[in-house]
């Protein structure tokens, strides 16, 4: 008997070799549309869809695969003896294989000015029925959703004359994987254009493509792999590119995106070091080397190993500093050529460069739960310190209140409980991730040292007790910006007003657990 296969894709590489190696080996082709001119310009024996349905085609190709000699012929079970009878009954032939893939609907709604008409136009429904049709009766009925696959296929057929139990599973896998990342596409693309302001969807379908296994995760102990969301956009992490060095880790990239997502908070040429998802040092200044100087002299022992992200081009000058310690990973969005030629000599250090775009569409951030997922907002509001949000009788000058500012980015960029210290744009000491917060601020103040005299401290939360007021002031500290909102507030302010210390209150807290 002639088996027939069903040819009906968007993406065309490929399709007309593959139809021919299929026909050299007397399989029958039915084809649609646009694959079934391509075929028959081609010079190959086609037959449309509807010389075996015997309906035209509708409603401008809409409804064109939709019946039940198509289906049948998928669905049918060989060993089950009804189904051949009922098949016989109704003159329905088996199809042995169903080659589809989908209409380009992200691609249509990620286009500038895509409208609703256009999108929805562009929801495949004849395809993922008979990729899903075909999936679930894998085992008579070859299922190819991916040209990749084409060759893999061939290889099989040359050497058994049909595909075995193994291939056919993977491929029926990958055709269930495929429309489930169309459906969440289309979903992820409803629930952007339409959801109410500040709302969250009944139910939310993640779509995300591997990019890569990874050699282990936290642990060695532990496997691990990096994917990327789909809808992932120039500006996001994942449109990093890799210039030297080795394939990230899995902490690498858990370092790289905390860093990134701080270094993005500012606007003046900044450089961040991070360490184990902490910033160990930032610095803000009118040059990219300037500004790196301060980042490495926050902790020089620190950096060392550490991620480095900086939102202007790499230059030679700084290349040279950066070249004379170890850097896991250095991101940026450009290096200068002779930078790339410096930093050739560590050749174990990543570089990495990434856009920097904001991205156009309402962004979640997730934590896992065991059995669960948290999802919210983006926190991307803009941080910025007033004077006049004082709460003491001390105000904050010009230049406090822009390292005041310059604090309270980073802070919120740190595990909480979080105290930073800081001066001249320049972090002088973190405290970070402690279970209170004065020993966040004991352990930043220590690190600080000397320098705390005269700083600026910055909270990402309230202080619950005066405690953390006074171990600031009895260190020289000369303003701190909290969000405020303690039962004890006025006891923290009353320390600050007897030492002509400056406190502004924000009303925002910056908890990052």
């Amino acid at each position: 008997m002639t088996r027939k296969a069903l040819l009906s894709v968007y993406n065309k590489d490929g399709i007309v070799e593959f139809a021919q190696q299929l026909i050299e080996k007397d399989w029958e082709i039915i084809s649609t549309g646009g694959t079934a001119r391509l075929l028959k310009e081609s010079g190959l024996p086609v037959k449309e869809v509807s010389e075996i349905t015997g309906f035209p085609e509708i409603l401008d190709g809409r409804v064109k695969t939709l019946n039940p000699k198509i289906h049948g012929g998928i669905l049918a079970t060989r060993d089950n003896e009804n189904h051949q009878q009922e098949l016989s009954e109704h003159g329905i032939h088996h199809i042995d294989m169903v080659v589809v893939n989908l209409y380009p609907f992200k691609e249509v709604v990620s286009r500038e000015n895509a409208d609703l008409e256009e999108a929805l136009e562009n929801i495949d429904i004849g395809g993922p029925t008979m990729i899903r049709a075909a999936a679930k009766n894998y085992r008579h009925v070859i299922v190819v959703v991916n040209p990749q696959r084409y060759g893999d296929i061939m290889e099989e057929l040359d050497q058994k004359g049909s595909l075995g139990e193994s291939l056919r599973y993977r491929l029926a896998s990958e055709a269930f994987a495929h429309t489930a990342e169309y459906d969440a596409f289309i979903t992820a693309y409803f629930n952007r254009e339409f959801q109410e302001e500040g709302t969250f969807p009944p139910q939310v379908v993640l779509p995300y493509e591997r990019v890569q296994n990874l050699r282990y995760g936290e642990n060695p102990q532990q496997k691990a792999a990096y994917y990327r969301d789909i809808n992932y956009e120039e500006g996001d992490l994942s449109s990093y590119r890799q210039w030297q060095g080795k394939e990230l880790s899995f902490n690498n990239i858990n370092d790289l995106n905390a860093a990134w997502e701080l270094v993005k908070e500012f606007e003046d040429t900044t450089v961040v070091a991070v360490k184990h998802t902490n910033p160990c040092g930032v610095g803000t200044a009118t040059s990219v080397l300037e500004a790196y100087q301060k980042a490495y002299d926050s902790d020089p022992v620190s950096i060392f190993g550490g991620i480095v992200a900086v939102n202007r081009e790499i230059d030679p000058e700084t290349a040279e500093e950066m070249n004379k310690i170890f850097l896991e990973v250095i991101a940026a969005p450009s290096f200068h050529p002779q930078a790339l030629k410096i930093l050739e000599n560590k050749p174990e250090t990543r570089l990495l460069t990434i856009p920097l775009k904001p991205s156009s569409y309402r962004q979640w951030d997730f934590k896992k739960t065991s059995g669960g997922l948290l999802i919210q907002d983006m926190d991307i509001e803009p941080v910025f310190v007033q004077a006049e949000d004082a709460v003491t009788g001390q105000k904050p000058g010009t230049k406090q209140v822009k390292d005041l500012e310059f604090a309270l980015k980073v802070v919120k960029h740190v595990k909480s409980n979080a105290i930073v210290i800081a001066s001249g744009e320049q972090t002088l000491g973190i405290g970070a991730g402690q279970m209170n917060r004065v020993n966040a601020a004991k352990i930043a103040l220590e690190h600080a040292g000397e320098k705390s005299v005269g700083a600026v401290m910055a909270s990402d939360a309230f202080f619950p007790f005066p405690d953390t007021a006074e171990k600031a002031v009895q260190a020289g500290i000369k303003a701190i910006v909290q969000p405020g909102g303690s039962l004890k507030d006025r006891e923290s302010i009353e320390v600050c007003d007897r030492h002509q210390v400056a406190m502004v209150f924000t009303g925002k807290r910056y908890f990052e657990h």
